[in-house]
């Protein structure tokens, strides 16, 4: 099975050396995703725990679709997040953007990351069989 990896300008990836996406034969696997503003490296401080999970999920779909799959595919999500009290609004944003997809799903909350100002990371992995 050949490997197809696909990147994107943050600069996390070209810093340590990983790819945002990869895939394998017909598995997809969606490295952690932030709110990260490609233009500055930056996450900005005013977007909420729900903001950032949204760009994330959106950011996790436009992945997974430039690999050849779908939306639909998502079969797993990791949700890491740093406040317990902001996870609901994480599966919020879970089921707003997935809706009927209903991924498995795992919530660790007390997460820390590389910046302060991350407050949700996200990860995927996405079967794709037709």
């Amino acid at each position: 099975m050949s490997l197809t990896r696909f990147q994107t300008e943050n600069p996390y990836e070209k810093l340590w050396g990983y790819s945002r996406v990869t895939r394998r034969g017909p598995f997809i696997f969606v490295s952690g995703t932030t709110a990260v503003d490609l233009a500055t490296g930056a996450i900005p401080a005013s977007l909420s725990a729900y903001d950032q999970a949204l760009v994330a999920f959106e950011e996790i779909c436009k992945a997974v679709i430039g690999l050849g799959g779908r939306k639909g595919d998502v079969a797993r999500v990791r949700m890491f997040v740093t406040n317990e009290d902001d996870f609901p609004d994480v599966g919020r944003a879970l089921k707003q953007v997935f809706g009927d997809v209903g991924p498995a799903a795992t919530g660790i909350t007390g997460a820390r990351f590389v910046s302060p100002d991350m407050k949700v990371e996200i990860e995927a992995d996405a079967l794709v069989l037709d």
